[in-house]
């Protein structure tokens, strides 16, 4: 009989090794879609999953199945490190994506500057901090449509539920965004 996550993290507190290989199984294939849609790129991502359970692992003391369960608690982790990933990489832009291929349109280096720079890294700083204070189920699929560019349809499929719900979580997410953006600063 299959253990459910909360018994394996029962186990993992006690120092199983094993125990953890089997959450990791069960939860990478998430991780990486949630990690893949913030940072954009693969390489990224995998690090943002490997660092996320690596600190899972460091921080299974820290565990409470009475606060949630351990793919809220697990997701939460490792989505935090895709949004420092990709906060890095605003701060530290390269001249050219680690992605194979890249099809969003390049702005003109020439027509862009320092100020404008400043003010996209500053709104999208703002929107990652509001993101990641959104409920975890609100904040997978708004991840999913707008960076992983997925449709309704599509993020139901993944995620396994139904489309009505995946709606009512973006506009739930979506209206708290709005208001955390037009709050007075």
């Amino acid at each position: 009989m299959e253990q459910t996550d909360e018994a394996l993290m029962a186990r993992v507190r006690e120092d199983d090794a094993d125990a953890f290989g089997r959450l990791f199984d069960r939860h990478a294939e998430r991780a990486f879609r949630i990690a893949h849609a913030i940072c954009r790129d693969r390489t990224r991502a995998e690090d943002a999953v490997q660092e996320g359970f690596l600190a899972i692992w460091r921080g299974r003391a820290s565990y409470r199945p009475d606060t949630g369960s351990f793919q809220a608690w697990s997701m939460r982790i490792v989505k935090n490190r895709a949004i420092d990933s990709s906060r890095h990489v605003a701060a530290h832009p390269r001249t050219q994506s680690s992605d194979a291929y890249d099809d969003r349109p390049q702005a003109d280096p020439d027509s862009v500057t320092p100020q404008d720079e400043m003010i996209a890294r500053s709104q999208r700083d703002e929107l990652l901090g509001s993101l990641g204070r959104l409920p975890e189920a609100q904040a997978e699929v708004i991840v999913l449509a707008f960076y992983g560019e997925l449709s309704h349809s599509e993020i139901a499929a993944r995620l396994g539920l139904p489309p009505g719900t995946v709606k009512g979580r973006m506009r739930l997410g979506l209206e708290k965004l709005r208001r955390e953006m037009d709050a007075p600063s």
